[in-house]
């Protein structure tokens, strides 16, 4: 008698994305509409420049533990932006990553350097468990590219 043989499961990346897509995941709490900012108008929504940067070097603030100093290409110009994000992601997890900024934020000094422009992070505060996500493109795209 003879094995039949099965075809192997395809194990690109492709088809390991779409498997993790398809996990269950973890159940979050619903957001309460209480904890919603005051409704804008269109016209003040489309005030916000955002653009996708890159970030091309990190360093750690010299005046504050929970900040971290960002370097970030917007395609037309290089500018300094400072984040709160220094407990959530470590520098090297950063550089070279793209992500979504508000770019005409008027510029103001956090702890002594100037920060210009502001990123756009998710977070969820779940008791203990407080999680920061960046918001990013799902594919590469140009610095300075527009996002809205």
């Amino acid at each position: 008698m003879t094995e039949e043989s099965t075809p192997q499961e395809e194990t690109t990346p492709q088809a390991a994305q779409s498997a993790a897509d398809q996990s269950p995941r973890e159940e979050t709490a619903p957001v309460e509409k209480s904890n919603f900012k005051d409704t804008i108008t269109f016209d003040d929504f489309m005030k916000l420049d955002l653009r996708v940067a890159k970030i091309i070097e990190v360093s750690e603030h010299p005046n504050a533990d929970k900040l971290i100093v960002l370097k970030i290409d917007l395609g037309c110009e290089v500018r300094q932006i400072i984040a709160g994000i220094k407990a959530y992601y470590s520098p090297e997890s950063l550089l070279g990553k793209e992500i979504v900024v508000v770019a005409n934020l008027a510029p103001r000094k956090m702890r002594g350097l100037e920060s210009a422009g502001m990123l756009l992070a998710a977070s969820d505060e779940n008791g203990d468990d407080r999680q920061v996500i960046l918001i990013t493109p799902d594919a590469e795209i140009a610095p300075g590219s527009t996002v809205g």
